[in-house]
């Protein structure tokens, strides 16, 4: 009978300690429920702007002036995490928040000595510190640390318990995390720490105030000393590592935080979403040497002078490196404006369009004599930049020296219409005086431009002919990208060709680029826009206030800069495009008669003599071989140019007509075949001429 009612007795109180537990759980679930722990998705982090790579180019503090970068476990170096769960939480990875045996032991430690030796914190009720900061260290305290403790591990997994850590971690003053504090002690990202780096970081966090490095110097290196000597006891470190460490000095210098493009991460701020970096096209090795080019440049040409630059990929439209002052902090130079947007006069750097349309068009070769001599157009009389004349030169040559009176010539034959439409279509627009046309003064600046659209432009000499629209990632998402030709293949080599053989800047090195520079009218802007096969850089250097500036002029100005930022940039170079198949480059004395020499008549047609002449086929040249690639998948056409003549004009191909009647004075043949062929032109008035060539 005792038996059976110890026995009952014992299922009573063992049905009631269920029925407790069961309930203490459930109210313990109900609270948890009811009280969850503050962990907001994302956190409150500072919005990061990085480059292509995304590498971090500029950061803004929180709302709250902190540097708070968010941190993942890939973007820091495993040994400073392994060193840190050592130091801070050894069991941290089987544990559930809390740690018994560190509780124990910090309260026997505490019983014996009458004070707190050791707190037994896990880093999961670190975190919840973090979260919740407390207002002193009492017994109330720590029983909440490790209820929220418990919490966060039941709703956060290890890893993301370690990078909140890591993100939110105090290392001195307004630095919160790892990654702020690694590159405001060390100058670099977290992801390759020395031992003795990741020893001073993991040392840091317990006393942020006390062993700041840039305030108490002495007793960050003790605390570091302490974690290696720790990691030796550990396991972590031999002794010889340890020792080694311990002899690397801890700078005292705290530095500021990556600044770089700081234009084009302003005006990305609106585009910020929480706990998203931004992204540029630009890249940071590239970014960081053009704007010490331009700090450096500024200093040297004298106060109030601003420099801006920008370099671009001419096979994408990309933008790699954007200058848009010398010094965005520096009022004396207007550094918040940014000068690579704003529209100034472009002084001589649109006359390799001139010409190129020219060569386009077969009105001009390279060894075409075009007289500098002076000239009235109208009313219109330009002079050359150093007020004196060459008289007869040669069309590279007028290039090559920038004369202006031979690029006017040009230009009255081209058409001022014609190469403002050919702008239009490759997506910039000349900004000219109210309700003007275009006129002749284009051509040496009479119009607006910015330095975007001008390296622009020339992406297209960069790139066989064929543009793209420039961006660097802070355009709307709707924004309009054009691909464009501004120029066909065989004109945009002849310009290439010209601009190659333009002699560098004094000191400057060779380095296989195309380049041509311009003065504003005033000198008020200088300009160099130089490009390879590939890359595209243009320079401007002027006052931003559009103040005169005696002596400024692109070649002695903008052009060492541009060659300076050419190499400093860190791209290889990369070699000029190809001469394109059935293009030729004769010599002077080669040239047909109507190529000889350049005139414009009154019509704007070029003419070899005053009265019209029959028509000329001055491409290609009678006998010429042609290596068009026939044979092969992507086989050329044949462009035909021809002068003089009546138009409208039509074409025959050994006696077959070619498609259509044409006003101009281009066509294209896509032969069938190989070897000779019989290419006649006939014009209104009834008069042909012919030529014959061998297709390869």
């Amino acid at each position: 009978m005792l038996s059976k009612k110890l026995l009952r007795r014992a299922a009573i109180t063992a049905a009631s300690s269920a029925a407790c537990l069961a309930l203490s759980v459930a109210a313990l679930w109900e609270l948890d429920r009811a009280f969850p722990p503050p962990l907001p998705a994302p956190l409150t982090v500072s919005t990061e702007v990085q480059d292509r790579d995304g590498e971090l180019l500029r950061a803004f503090a929180t709302p709250d002036g902190y540097w708070r970068l968010e941190t993942r476990l890939d973007q820091v170096d495993k040994q400073f995490v392994d060193m840190l769960v050592a130091y801070e939480d050894k069991r941290f990875w089987d544990h559930r928040g809390v740690d018994m045996l560190a509780l124990c032991r910090a309260a026997g430690q505490f019983a014996t000595s009458g004070h707190i030796v050791s707190g037994g914190s896990t880093l999961s009720m670190q975190l919840a510190r973090l979260i919740e900061p407390r207002d002193s260290r009492s017994l109330a305290s720590k029983a909440r640390q490790i209820l929220r403790a418990i919490q966060i591990e039941r709703r956060l997994s290890k890893r993301e318990i370690l990078e909140r850590y890591l993100t939110l971690a105090p290392y001195g003053g307004n630095l919160e995390g790892v990654r702020a504090a690694s590159l405001a002690y060390f100058g670099k990202e977290p992801k390759r720490l020395t031992v003795s780096e990741a020893a001073l970081l993991v040392a840091l966090p317990q006393l942020p105030e006390k062993r700041r490095p840039d305030r108490n110097l002495d007793i960050a290196h003790a605390a570091r000393d302490r974690v290696l000597t720790r990691m030796v006891s550990a396991g972590l470190l031999n002794e010889r590592e340890a020792a080694r460490a311990a002899l690397d000095d801890v700078s005292g210098l705290r530095r500021k935080l990556p600044a770089l493009a700081a234009h084009a991460s302003y005006a990305m701020l609106p585009k910020a979403q929480p706990g998203k970096p931004l992204q540029l096209t630009i890249r940071r090795s590239v970014q960081q040497g053009l704007e010490q080019v331009a700090k450096e440049a500024a200093r040297k040409l004298g106060p109030k002078l601003s420099v801006a630059m920008v370099m671009a990929d001419a096979r994408t439209g990309d933008i790699l490196g954007e200058v848009g002052s010398a010094d965005f902090f520096d009022a004396s130079r207007s550094g918040w404006m940014d000068m690579t947007k704003v529209v100034r006069s472009p002084g001589s750097t649109l006359k390799p369009f001139i010409y190129g349309l020219a060569f386009e068009q077969g009105l001009v070769a390279q060894e075409t004599i075009i007289e500098d001599s002076p000239a009235d157009f109208g009313g219109y009389r330009p002079k050359n930049f150093d007020m004196g004349y060459q008289g007869d030169v040669s069309i590279r040559q007028a290039l090559q020296l920038s004369l202006n009176v031979p690029a006017i010539r040009v230009l009255d034959a081209v058409g001022p219409a014609r190469l403002t439409a050919r702008f239009r279509q490759a997506g910039v627009n000349l900004v000219l005086p109210l309700n003007e046309a275009p006129g002749l003064a284009i051509g040496l600046g009479g119009a607006g431009v910015t330095l975007r659209d001008l390296v622009q432009l020339y992406t297209g000499l960069a790139n066989g002919g064929k543009m793209h629209t420039l961006h660097d990632g802070t355009e709307p998402a709707n924004a309009g990208r054009v691909t464009a030709t501004i120029l066909d293949d065989q004109a945009a080599w002849q310009i290439d060709d010209i601009l190659s053989g333009v002699k560098p800047p004094e000191g400057a090195a060779q380095r296989g680029i195309a380049y041509k520079t311009g003065t504003s009218y005033g000198y008020r802007d200088a300009w160099s826009v130089g490009f390879d096969g590939r890359y595209v850089l243009g320079v401007w250097v002027g006052r931003a206030d559009a103040g005169p500036v005696p002596g400024l002029s692109g070649y002695v100005s903008a052009a060492p800069i541009l060659f300076e930022g050419f190499v400093r940039s860190g791209l290889g170079s990369v070699p000029l495009p190809g001469r394109p198949p059935g293009v030729f480059n004769l010599k002077r004395e080669e040239l047909p008669v109507t190529l000889a020499r350049f005139g414009a008549g009154s019509d704007g047609l070029v003419q070899a003599t005053p009265t019209e002449p029959a028509p000329t086929i001055v491409f290609p040249p009678d006998g010429a071989r042609v290596d068009l690639g026939t044979n092969s998948a992507d086989a050329s056409p044949l462009v035909l140019k021809l002068q003089g003549g009546r138009a409208p004009f039509r074409w025959l191909a050994n006696g077959k007509p070619l498609a259509g009647i044409d006003r101009r004075r281009t066509a294209t043949w896509q032969p069938d075949g190989t070897g000779y062929s019989t290419l006649t032109v006939i014009d209104a008035a009834g008069r042909a001429a012919s030529v014959k060539v061998f297709v390869e």
